[in-house]
């Protein structure tokens, strides 16, 4: 029995230090699986790294090292994928702009601006919007289409092309909600219709820009406004100072031939337009163009502020009536120079509201000369202020520059300059009338707008009526009058000539003048009378 149990015993420790030897032997095996699965696994996370790398941009030498290290961190990742955001941008085919070369090597700042254009780079062709230019189809439909577009869209331009002619009734480029700063290209020519259907019973203005911040008109065009129509119903005109030319021997007829003959056999209505208006504006610029044959002023500026007028011209005939060149009024801040203006009035009229005006380097003929007013009319109120012209030159106009106001207005111009004017045969080359009237007669009354401060410097050339014609209020003289260095000469042609004549004005002379103006009365008047604080500027 006990020889049994010690058999027993030991196959029992013998099959235990099998079971244990057997068991040791698996261990082994397991862990030496496990290491080489990890080495493998290690390996194909390198090669991952390693492939990714291979996509960049390659860098000899350096390849390894930056895909090593800059995939160390994906070692503590369960999943370590690559990032996809590089294929999508490289999938997608360049634009044409960028010569086909990836997208991705582009830098931002220098890729193309992206569709629409960018603001500013809209042109608006009016041939885009259905215009003929024919001269006969009305396209005026056309240029409010065209309008109505570039009015959307800040510093466009609105074209009007070379080598057309375009028939456009009355017509306004209107704000107060377009944007600022739009051009008007005018390089074609622009004509306004003759019948009278177009203009019913009579409009102020053909073409008008209102309301308006940053308008430029330029270009190399024409706005013909084709007026003799008009002007025959207006003959004969009568300016203030027609009376002051008289004929020698009846050598110049009382009633001149009309100008132009008109082809039109149907009465135009009473009331002319101007061809070209802005008003209500700011910063306004009108350069390059011409405007002709206006049934009435050829350009005007209506309360306008930051006004510049330079290298156009006007050009109507020098008997045409009331068709001044450019025209201001209730506008302030105005530069008008290199303009040559030849019209049958003014070739500038200054109104009521002025100020800050400078105008020089101008031609101005035929015409009748560079004015301030006519004002006061009516008995209305009417003041002007710090204007300055000078440089002019001034051919076969009837008046050089001048002053004209009403019986019966009150307020005042003051603040004149008139420097460096060249004349040649000008019939009354230094105007100051305040006792203007365009009627055969006009009531005699004792209100009037003072004049004050007028300076006359180096006014030189010739003249063929009258060289100086001074005819100021009683009750509000002329003050402070300066003149120096005139020189005016005599040019007998078919008129009577007079000296110069003076009332009532009282100032300084500078200088000896040619011929004497001994009439203007040196320092102040004894008596003035005072304006009302209702009637002071």
């Amino acid at each position: 029995m006990k020889m049994r149990k010690d058999l027993r015993l030991r196959s029992i420790t013998m099959v235990i230090l099998m079971a244990v030897l057997v068991w040791s032997v698996t261990l082994e095996t397991c862990i030496a699986r496990q290491g080489r699965h990890w080495r493998h696994n290690h390996r194909s996370s390198s090669d991952l790294s390693d492939s990714l790398s291979s996509k960049k941009p390659k860098s000899h030498g350096n390849s390894y090292h930056s895909s090593h290290n800059n995939n160390n961190n994906h070692h503590n990742k369960s999943k370590p994928k690559p990032k996809p955001k590089p294929k999508p941008k490289q999938k997608t085919p360049p634009k044409a702009d960028d010569n086909n070369s990836p997208v991705v090597a582009q830098p931002p700042k220098n890729q193309p601006p992206s569709l629409p254009p960018l603001k500013g780079s809209q042109v608006f062709n009016v041939m885009d919007f259905g215009a003929k230019g024919d001269g006969k189809c009305d396209d005026t439909k056309a240029f409010e289409a065209a309008w109505a577009a570039a009015c959307k869209v800040e510093a466009s331009m609105m074209t009007i092309p070379p080598g057309y002619t375009f028939l456009v009734g009355p017509i306004s480029f209107s704000g107060p909600y377009c944007q600022a700063n739009i051009v008007f290209q005018l390089d074609g020519t622009i004509i306004a219709p003759t019948d009278t259907k177009s203009w019913g019973k009579g409009l102020l203005w053909w073409i008008e820009f209102t309301k308006l911040k940053g308008i430029k008109v330029q270009g190399n065009g024409v706005i013909d406004g084709r007026g003799s129509g008009w002007w025959q119903q207006d003959y004969p005109f009568i300016d203030g100072e027609t009376k002051l030319i008289v004929p020698l021997n009846n050598s110049v007829q009382k009633n001149p031939p009309l100008p132009i003959r008109s082809e039109l056999d149907w009465k135009m209505p009473s009331i002319k337009p101007t061809a070209l208006r802005f008003y209500g504006s700011v910063g306004v610029e009108v350069s390059g163009i011409t405007i002709q044959n206006s049934p009435q002023c050829h350009l005007k500026f209506d309360n306008c502020i930051d006004v510049e007028v330079h290298d156009m011209s006007v050009s109507s005939p020098g008997d045409s009536p009331n068709t001044d060149g450019i025209h201001l009024q209730n506008s302030r801040d105005v530069l008008i120079h290199s303009t040559t203006l030849a019209c049958g009035d003014d070739c500038i009229s200054i109104q009521t509201g002025c100020s800050n005006v400078f105008v020089h380097n101008v031609n101005c003929g035929p015409g009748h000369g560079i004015s301030i007013g006519s004002l006061g009319k009516d008995s209305t109120k009417a003041c002007v202020s710090n204007i300055t012209v000078r440089d002019v030159a001034m051919h076969n106009t009837m008046t050089g520059v001048r002053i004209k106001t009403w019986q019966g207005g009150v307020g005042s111009v003051k603040g004149i300059l008139f420097s460096n004017i060249q004349l040649n045969e000008v019939q009354l080359p230094i105007v100051i009338d305040q006792f203007y009237c365009d009627h055969s007669k006009c009531k005699n009354q004792t209100s009037a707008v003072a004049v004050e401060g007028v300076t006359y410097e180096r006014i030189k050339g010739t003249y063929t009526v009258k060289p100086v014609h001074f005819a100021c209020s009683d009750n509000f003289p002329c003050v402070d009058v300066q003149l120096s260095a005139i020189e005016l000469k005599p040019v007998q042609e078919k008129y009577h000539m007079s000296d110069p004549f003076c009332w009532q004005t009282f100032g300084e002379l500078s200088t000896p003048t040619l011929p004497p103006i001994d009439c203007l009365q040196i320092g102040k008047p004894p008596r003035n009378k005072v304006q009302s604080d209702h009637d002071v500027c």
